[in-house]
């Protein structure tokens, strides 16, 4: 088992005669939950006692541990604060259970079990966040390190319950799925560059179609894409000796239904091109694949739950680099849709390469068309870290994007395209458009609207991800969103 495999399980053992190393119980900071009610009874009122005296405050993400507790099997117990009860979301679900499971890594604990759940109403999502926040906090990648982490001695996860059905079943192989896909998703993003390029991405694409026979992947290569006229693509992919790639998945689990296309921005490492981007924290470029790992990602997680739908994912995958090759400021380039796009900024590469692959996924009509990007900078301007941005030409799939970001704790927040406020920013002199808008504002906006032109009367969204798909810092590293959302997304299309 590698260190980033979990071994989850559902039990239904009692929580004082359940074994394990260490038994997590959740605290709010009015009352006692009822798991905690029964371990008091069993423990002699020591735990209200440790209440009232202040050790345990039930802040979130507030820990105390217990040992030789008598009145329990486990030989730990730990105490995780959840914070006020009536705004105990999700989000503070997931604080409280990487506090502990950060705790529990420090341990030589075999065993870990959760009894969290009393206070969640909707389960649905509660389990698979417990899981989700479990899997992100014991994620490693040393894949480039000579000497690897040790061997993890926490072999096993469990969730306590008191009984068990098939909602609860569902939401456990989900949470389970999700936490695949995330895994998959983090490994993809935070390969370097030399390691993760157009065609190792496609060939990770086709292992996951030889692991999973319900995935089925075609790789066109730049001689199929110049018959296709993708010349928006192919502009951005001059400049490197690396060749471009359009990887397209298709799973298909529904018969002759309409399938939902996801589309993933794949610049495998982004300098900029002629357009170079300044020194500093370009090595995080190599991130600039992101949307195309999530696709990758959401795509491991459908397969590994058999969900009953079809599917269509189009990456294409470039890497942008300046060369004496490489495409010029003022370059014209014509599209597969036949749009000729006036290049006046060669940074301003991601929506050159996703022009045509939206194109190319319009061909399946689809019945909802959702692409994934770090697109700009200015959404980071707008929303920060923690939020990534939406944009849509659709109400009715707007609204079920941000009802699934909800209940996966992915957010996000809906931005304007309003056509006749700002399509006209894109006009260009030379070409039928330009490839960004005069100044610096709605720089965000004129992105999307520049996409829209390409997705015909198809309902259609944009996430631009540019915040949220990596942590900078001391953690720097892939998080993996919006593989929560998407999955979520997907479920309301199974038959």
């Amino acid at each position: 088992m590698s260190n980033n495999q979990i071994n989850f399980a559902l039990s239904t053992d009692a929580l004082t005669t359940h074994e394990t190393d260490v038994l997590v119980v959740g605290i709010c900071e009015e009352a006692l939950s009822n798991e905690a009610k029964t371990l008091d009874k069993a423990m002699s009122g020591q735990i209200e006692a440790l209440k009232d005296a202040g050790d345990i405050t039930g802040k979130v993400g507030s820990l105390l541990p217990l040992f030789n507790v008598e009145g329990i099997k486990a030989k730990r117990l730990l105490l995780v604060g959840f914070g006020k009860e009536e705004k105990l979301n999700l989000k503070n679900l997931k604080k409280g259970v990487t506090a502990a499971t950060n705790w529990v890594k420090g341990t030589k604990a075999e065993s870990v079990t959760f009894a969290l759940l009393d206070r969640c109403v909707e389960k649905e999502t509660s389990l698979p966040a417990l899981m989700q926040a479990v899997g992100s906090a014991l994620y490693i990648y040393d894949e480039c390190k000579s000497e690897k982490a040790p061997a993890r001695t926490l072999k096993t996860v469990h969730i306590l319950e008191k009984e068990t059905n098939d909602r609860l079943e569902n939401a456990f192989n989900y949470g389970k799925a999700l936490v695949s896909g995330m895994n998959f998703t983090k490994d993809l993003g935070n390969a370097p560059g030399n390691v993760i390029y157009p065609t190792t991405l496609a060939e990770r694409a086709q292992k996951l179609a030889e692991e999973f026979p319900s995935i089925t992947v075609k790789v066109l290569d730049q001689a199929e894409m110049e018959k296709l006229g993708m010349g928006s693509l192919l502009g951005v992919a001059q400049g490197s000796d690396e060749p471009p790639k359009l990887i397209v998945l298709e799973y298909n689990n529904e018969g002759n239904e309409k399938p939902v296309a996801l589309v993933g921005k794949g610049v495998t490492f982004d300098s900029g091109g002629i357009s170079l981007k300044p020194g500093a924290a370009m090595d995080e470029m190599k991130f600039d694949m992101c949307g195309a790992a999530s696709v990758l990602g959401t795509f491991r997680a459908v397969a590994e739950l058999g969900m009953k739908l079809n599917v269509v994912g189009v990456i294409p995958a470039v890497e942008n680099m300046p060369s004496g090759k490489a495409c010029k400021p003022g370059d014209v380039l014509t599209s597969m849709s036949g749009i000729t796009i006036e290049n006046l900024n060669t940074d301003a590469e991601g929506r050159l390469i996703l022009c045509d692959a939206l194109t190319y996924a319009t061909q399946y009509e689809p019945e909802a068309i959702v692409d994934i990007a770090t697109l700009t900078g200015a959404i980071i301007v707008a929303l920060g870290y923690d939020v990534s941005g939406l944009f849509s030409n659709n109400d009715a799939l707007a609204e079920s994007l941000k009802e699934s970001a909800f209940k996966a704790d992915d957010q996000v927040w809906q931005f304007p395209i309003w056509e006749d406020t700002f399509q006209d920013m894109l006009e260009s002199n030379f070409a039928d458009i330009a490839n960004i808008s005069p100044g610096r504002g709605a720089g965000s906006i004129t992105a999307a609207c520049f996409l829209e032109r390409f997705v015909k009367e198809i309902p259609w969204a944009h996430l631009d991800v540019a915040g949220t798909a990596w942590t900078t810092g001391k953690e720097k590293g892939a998080s993996a969103r919006p593989v929560p959302l998407l999955l979520n997304f997907l479920k309301k299309y199974e038959a």
